[in-house]
């Protein structure tokens, strides 16, 4: 009896666990499934780049997917019956069976965190998001203030980027802690020396109150002048675990056991930034394509196994590095624990660019190989 495999999104976790799963069971009797919305892999760690105009490559699915037996199907889920083991869609063929689900279907920019975000600010969450900030920054004369909110890896790069592509605007990074305070610190300090050299202002330790078409106003009552605000402070996962019945955290993160599967829905797998995996040491996996590649490959094989009756083992998730890009010819990458703890080990400048360059290209490629 045919076996039905559906996996949702195809980001780095979901294209990469499609692709390996169709080549682990290539000679058995199943039937694959790819929904995506939008039918092309995008690499979403460039989206900084995407924003300040760089054209970047793109792959489209039905590519992608050629000769792999794998069927790609774009539209949107709507909802998840996991009685009736079904996925719903907004789009033909509106409703797919399933027998294994992988859950793969990442996060998006936390839009309702703040009163006025979803009006007035932009985002770098995805490439529909980052090409409308493209198209604010192209209008802006010289001079404008450009106020990015959330001092995380995608703020930092974002408002490096933009500082570096458009020096004739004034960027300002505005966030609730210290910017970077995860890192050791001698990669904050090339972070705060790379904001100076690019002019780029900071305001640590305040939280925004508001957003509005042409200001900020802070929690302290201060209002900060900003022509276009681009919202980097958090993201938040779908909704659509949740609305399922699918065991999930309190972020609405699909909470999966050490093989990744749902604890409450074993026969559906949460990979990637949807899913709450467990890393080294017990921490919650971070929401990066260093934690959904590795997520995805191991679900693949973990399927191989099922179906194939060979015993199970637990997924292992274990850190080396966090790469940040400071504009095309600098960065820091901080070398980690497997936990994902810094250690003394560090990067910077040139040879940090390249290296996550290179490190950029290769998630690309182990994903869509």
């Amino acid at each position: 009896m045919t076996h039905r495999i559906v996996i949702l999104g195809a980001g780095y976790a979901g294209l990469g666990a499609a692709k390996r799963t169709a080549k682990l069971l290539r000679d058995r009797d199943v039937r694959m499934t790819l929904v995506d919305r939008d039918g092309r892999f995008f690499e979403r760690v460039r989206t900084h780049q995407l924003a300040t105009g760089q054209e970047l490559r793109e792959r489209r699915l039905p590519d992608v997917l050629a000769g792999t037996g794998i069927d790609l199907v774009t539209a949107t889920v709507t909802g998840i019956d996991p009685d009736g083991r079904t996925v719903l869609l907004d789009a033909e063929p509106h409703a797919v069976l399933y027998d294994t689900l992988v859950y793969a279907l990442g996060s998006g920019a936390d839009v309702d965190a703040v009163p006025g975000v979803r009006e007035h600010a932009l985002t770098v969450a995805d490439p529909a998001g980052a090409e409308r900030l493209n198209a604010r920054l192209d209008a802006l004369p010289a001079k404008s203030a450009v106020v990015v909110v959330g001092g995380g890896l995608t703020g930092i790069e974002a408002a490096t980027e933009i500082a570096e592509t458009r020096p004739d605007l004034r960027v300002e990074l505005v966030c609730d802690a210290p910017m970077g305070g995860w890192l050791s610190g001698r990669a904050r300090r090339h972070l705060h020396r790379a904001f100076e050299r690019r002019g780029i202002g900071l305001r640590e330790g305040v939280r925004v109150a508001k957003v509005g078409p042409k200001e900020m106003l802070l929690e302290d009552g201060r209002s900060v002048p900003a022509d276009a605000v681009v919202w980097a402070a958090g993201f938040r996962v779908p909704a659509l675990a949740a609305e399922a019945g699918l065991a999930v955290d309190g972020h609405g993160r699909m909470r999966v056991d050490d093989r990744l599967r749902s604890v409450s829905h074993p026969e559906v797998y949460g990979i990637g930034d949807a899913a709450a995996g467990r890393a080294a040491g017990g921490r919650e996996t971070r929401m990066s394509c260093q934690t959904g590649l590795p997520m995805g490959q191991f679900a693949a094989g973990d399927i191989a196994r099922e179906l194939t009756g060979r015993r199970p083992k637990p997924a292992r998730i274990r850190y080396e590095w966090q790469n940040i890009s400071l504009g095309r010819r600098d960065g820091v990458t901080q070398f980690t624990r497997a936990d994902d703890s810094p250690v003394n080990a560090v990067l910077t400048g040139r040879i940090s660019a390249w290296f996550k360059e290179m490190i950029t290209r290769l998630a690309a490629w182990m994903t869509v190989r």
